[in-house]
């Protein structure tokens, strides 16, 4: 069976408050230094899922994607040290700035030269921007149904069994291959790489294909192709201030405190 799995390097979620920084010239996170991108934690997720299903056909090959630079390439060994049989990432300038339909556009492209698939996994959502666009547009995009927020995912007689999460509880389909699955935080905890495992993934090789490699037109992504564009980045101040409300008797005191909420004189 041929999974592709698609990987995200995000921010590290425990990275401690006061490391955290932007430009607000340029609406850009400021990487803290000394503290690589990690994978994001849904993508981790898609990964295990691809690895048990792959442990469980006794057959197969698990190929992971990312969009990223060089700081890309200790996110996509993490996932060959979990089991991934092979990795690409896709980096070139052009692809700076996509947003989650460009990095849709770029991720069915690079599918459609690695070939033959059963099966695409993806995180819910990113855990930086919290979007969840990538899944269902890179569906779209190769014209293959999807089923998103999984819990559980299983390979059945050519099909896949796929548990959904919604708000009263879960629903199941059944989903004809090729299709693609977006996991979500209730299928578990991702495997901790071995460490054979993680010496035998620092010696894979990890080719990089552009924009040209993959057949991507360069206006169809990165800032030139986004559907939309981000206003302003900013660190939310949570400063509160107390004030006291005080009257010659209580009730005084509670009328004065319901004018201050309704924010006029009754």
């Amino acid at each position: 069976m041929e999974i592709i799995v698609c990987v995200k390097p995000v921010l590290d979620p425990d990275l401690p408050p006061v490391k955290f920084a932007v430009d607000p010239k340029s609406n850009r996170v400021i990487p803290p230094e000394g503290m690589p991108p990690v994978m994001n934690p849904y993508d981790a997720l898609a990964v295990e899922a691809a690895l048990r299903i792959k442990e469980a056909k006794k057959v197969g090959k698990v190929t992971v994607l990312t969009v990223g630079d060089a700081g890309a390439d200790g996110v996509i060994r993490k996932a060959l040290a979990m089991g991934a049989d092979e990795a690409v990432v896709l980096s070139d300038p052009a692809f700076a700035d996509s947003d989650g339909f460009g990095t849709a556009r770029i991720l069915a492209q690079a599918i459609q030269k690695v070939g033959q698939y059963d099966l695409i996994l993806c995180g819910r959502q990113a855990a930086d921007w919290d979007q969840g666009i990538v899944g269902s547009a890179l569906a779209e995009f190769l014209g293959v149904p999807v089923v998103t927020r999984a819990k559980a995912v299983e390979a059945v007689d050519g099909k896949v069994k796929v548990e959904r999460v919604v708000g009263t509880g879960f629903e199941t389909f059944e989903v004809a291959l090729p299709a693609l699955i977006t996991v979500s935080s209730e299928f578990g905890q991702a495997r901790i790489p071995s460490g054979w495992g993680i010496i035998k993934a620092a010696k894979k090789p990890i080719p990089a294909w552009g924009a040209s490699q993959v057949g991507v037109d360069p206006a169809g992504v990165g800032k030139a192709g986004a559907r939309n564009s981000l206003v302003k980045l900013f660190i939310p101040s949570y400063q509160r201030k107390c004030e006291m409300v005080t009257g010659e008797t209580p009730a005084e005191a509670a009328v004065k405190l319901a004018e201050k909420i309704a924010g006029f004189k009754a």
